[in-house]
């Protein structure tokens, strides 16, 4: 097993590198001249060329790259063009925001997920199974942002329960984590019902059943764990989409994540934030796959690494 971690984490190295030319090219695409913004509207040619070389955009495509990864491996992500402070200053004031969010979207979206699921493979066809899989539907096929919407002016506006925006206590999390969680927690139920069922149809199942034990120790305690491996899957590309920031619940509720963050680094043309904040979202994708990876062989030790 450390055989195969030490393999996969030296194979981390070269995709970011190749993930680093496509975020670096991707970014100088985006229409706008961040030279003009930094410099101001008011501001003359002669300015805004001064500007540009000063943040040495008037080099070469290429150099800018060379400099950039020089920096990049000596841990210097640069400085925001908005504020002209350092970039990981910037990204780590809104990283935890967003990872407590995270935190607790996943947290109570698995959960329900996991009963709803579990209870739709045992009452198959029935109406516990039809009820369940109806929320689920609706979960997926409800726009996030309009159900943000709606509950804000449901909670907020009208009852007056819980703040409408922006991080200021425990109250806070609830609205935008049941917003996030939502879609999970529908595409959780539904993967977890249909492996469930291919599980429960197995010749061990049927042996259980046979000696007696429990329906309730055959599905939680055989049947699930062997059903998890896909859910897994799943649920951790789900988490890392979420921890990437979620752009458009973080406008909504105006929350100070990494969502919003690209949002307005995008719309001021910040080419250091908005390099930065991609590259580590790719790093997240690449970390939470090997995590995943090795809670394979936790959940079926049959499975062997090499």
């Amino acid at each position: 097993m450390l055989r195969f971690l030490g393999k996969r984490l030296l194979q981390i190295i070269p995709i970011l590198i190749l993930v680093s030319i496509f975020i670096f090219l991707f970014v100088h695409m985006i229409p706008g001249d961040p030279a003009r913004l930094v410099a101001g509207e008011d501001a003359t040619i002669e300015d805004v060329e001064l500007v540009r070389k000063e943040l040495g955009l008037d080099k070469p495509i290429t150099e800018q790259y060379i400099t950039y990864m020089k920096n990049l491996f000596q841990g210097d992500f640069g400085k925001s063009l908005k504020t002209n402070r350092d970039v990981s200053y910037e990204i780590g004031e809104r990283f935890m925001p967003t990872f407590w969010l995270t935190v607790w979207s996943m947290s109570w979206a698995v959960v329900a997920g996991l009963i709803i699921g579990v209870v739709s493979a045992t009452k198959r066809n029935k109406w516990q199974d039809y009820l369940g899989m109806f929320g689920a539907v609706s979960g997926l096929s409800l726009p996030s942002f309009w159900l943000g919407l709606m509950l804000i002016q449901l909670f907020a506006v009208t009852l007056g329960w819980l703040p409408s925006g922006g991080m200021e206590s425990w109250k806070s999390y609830i609205l935008p984590a049941f917003t996030l969680g939502t879609g999970v927690a529908a595409v959780v139920a539904r993967f977890t019902r249909s492996s469930l069922m291919d599980v429960l149809k197995e010749d061990y199942i049927r042996t259980g059943r046979s000696k007696g034990l429990n329906e309730r120790r055959i599905t939680w305690g055989h049947g699930l764990r062997n059903a998890m491996i896909p859910v897994v899957t799943m649920t951790g590309l789900q988490f890392g989409f979420l921890l990437g920031g979620s752009v458009v619940i973080e406008s909504v509720f105006s929350w100070p994540g990494l969502g919003k963050l690209l949002i307005d680094s995008v719309a001021y043309r910040d080419y250091p934030v908005i390099q930065a904040e991609m590259l580590i979202f790719a790093l997240e994708f690449i970390l939470i796959n090997l995590v995943v990876d090795l809670l394979y062989g936790i959940l079926n030790p049959q499975i062997r690494y090499e």
